[in-house]
């Protein structure tokens, strides 16, 4: 069996900072001993006791699953060998940030403004679990959040070409190069500076509210078969366009787009409870 790799302190800075964390727990504090206060008497809820500190089967657990995220395995897919290796990169881990307060490490100002957004960020994502437990979209948000969003599309899409240069002037002297003849496409593939000059600056079918604002603005008023007299300027150069075929946009049926219409209520609901806390606290800014 291959055997379980994880990169040597990979995750040294935030598993660290989780570590001392509970020493820190007030705003700006300061702690002065390390982050559980050891003791000889052994926890019945340790994995492992380093100097008399214990660290806790639901640290490890928590540790195990941040390592397993992006495998789409679960802690019960781990060899004992390989829970092994977790539990020894875990002491390791507590050994570091014990030296880290024995040296006051946790005393750099740095160090305690990341502890602080550390434990924000924790705790607004336990929070926010807490707040949407029993607020999952109803059938009835979520296909009006979808009525919503397709009235918000656009209406046609378009099949085209460009070019992409950086003036005006050079713009100008390729649409009278192919107005006298050259193909769109040669002249792409020798003078266009966008990744597009491979294919003769094809862009495929797309909508205007995909591209940049003013190149959206043009296409919107050309027909199938035109090309711009005059160049298009974006933020990225200027831009030659012809539209080769028009067709009216079919929006993406509801089940294609049910978790991403999840997503954007729940992003909603967030952002009212939050509207509603601001609207309830006493918040006073300074200048920055």
């Amino acid at each position: 069996m291959r055997k379980f790799s994880i990169a040597p302190w990979a995750r040294l800075t935030t598993v660290a900072v989780i570590t001392v964390l509970l020493a820190a727990c007030g705003k700006g504090q300061q702690p002065q001993t390390p982050a559980t206060a050891p003791t000889d008497k052994p926890d019945a809820n340790a994995v492992a006791t380093v100097n008399g500190t214990p660290i806790s089967r639901a640290t490890y657990d928590i540790y195990v699953k941040s390592l397993l995220q992006q495998s789409g395995k679960s802690p019960a897919d781990l060899t004992p060998e390989q829970k092994g290796q977790v539990l020894d990169e875990l002491i390791g881990l507590q050994l570091i940030s014990e030296q880290a307060v024995k040296d006051g490490v946790d005393k750099d100002p740095d160090v305690t403004a990341r502890l602080a957004l550390l434990r924000m960020r924790v705790l607004t994502d336990a929070q926010s679990q807490k707040y949407l437990k029993d607020k999952e979209p109803t059938d009835a948000e979520l296909h009006a959040q979808y009525d919503t969003a397709v009235a918000s599309l656009d209406k046609t899409e378009y099949k085209g070409r460009h070019i992409l240069v950086a003036t005006k002037e050079k713009a100008q002297e390729l649409i009278k190069k192919i107005k006298g003849g050259a193909k769109f496409e040669d002249v792409a593939k020798a003078e266009s500076t966008d990744s597009s000059k491979t294919n003769g600056g094809d862009l495929g079918w797309f909508t205007p509210s995909r591209m940049a604002k003013p190149f959206g603005d043009a296409v919107k008023t050309m027909k199938k078969g035109e090309m711009t007299q005059e160049p298009v300027q974006t933020q990225f150069g200027w831009h030659i366009i012809r539209i080769d075929d028009i067709r009216d946009a079919t929006p993406p049926p509801f089940d294609q787009v049910k978790q991403q219409l999840t997503n954007q209520i729940i992003q909603k609901k967030l952002l009212a409870y939050v509207d509603g806390l601001k609207k309830s606290a006493t918040i006073v800014k300074q200048p920055l």
